[in-house]
């Protein structure tokens, strides 16, 4: 193991990555699981299934079967974000297009010790296991409903002609990584989202909401994570 990584148990019980380099957890010490499920899955993914495709997510299918959505993911990390997102739509037959910016990947040895295969399907973190270190340089199927590609680049870096419904942005703390929040890294970040489309991330600053709005975007507060009180979540306006 990279003697800077660790692997630490969170208060929920799940594991995380502590980096030391950094001075900071790739999720929060209150619930790597919990903040996962709440600020990206149900408030960014699922929000943006039932109140911009007007339907009702449910398991098993249901009125989501055969809805389309695609996601960008900013510090893909350890892949939880990933592996909970591509759980749910598999669930519900939703078809997921994601795409994972990581400058610096972990390795499957080190994912496999986080100990997310319990929270999701053994056939998606197999798929997952097996297909991520090839995702790095191409785009993979999951299985039906889920392909993933990995973006081993800087943030500044990216470029694609593609655009998505929903961002999340899951950057180490601005504290730790303030180039990662500043206006040009947002705005940067805030072209691949489609007019309509959902951002979210842990974090709500003064500096963060001016430059979403100043960008065109509609802020939302909305109830943080255990550890934090509030997160943000903004929706790109349709003439942004």
């Amino acid at each position: 193991m990279n003697h800077e990584l660790q692997i630490v148990t969170t208060a929920d019980g799940s594991k995380t990555i502590y980096n030391s380099e950094v001075g900071e957890n790739y999720h929060s010490r209150h619930g790597a699981l919990q903040e996962s499920r709440h600020v990206f899955l149900k408030s960014g993914l699922q929000y943006f299934l039932e109140y911009k495709l007007k339907v009702s997510p449910s398991t098993g299918g249901g009125d989501l079967e055969g809805a389309e959505v695609s996601v960008l993911e900013v510090g893909l990390g350890t892949g939880l974000n990933f592996l909970l997102s591509a759980d749910y739509c598999t669930d519900n037959k939703v078809n997921l297009n994601y795409t994972g910016i990581e400058a610096y990947p972990l390795t499957n040895e080190l994912i496999s010790q986080t100990g997310y295969d319990q929270y999701v399907s053994a056939s998606v973190w197999d798929s997952f296991i097996n297909e991520y270190p090839g995702s790095l340089k191409h785009p993979v199927k999951i299985n039906t409903y889920c392909q993933l590609q990995t973006a081993h680049c800087k943030l500044t870096n990216f470029t694609t002609n593609s655009q998505y419904d929903v961002i999340y942005f899951d950057a180490f703390a601005s504290a730790r990584q303030p180039e990662m929040w500043d206006e040009d890294a947002i705005t940067h970040t805030i072209h691949f989202l489609k007019p309509g489309g959902i951002f979210v991330t842990y974090a709500i600053t003064g500096n963060l909401k001016r430059t979403l709005k100043s960008l065109g975007l509609k802020i939302e507060k909305a109830p943080g994570a255990p550890g934090k009180r509030e997160m943000l979540r903004a929706v790109k306006c349709a003439d942004a």
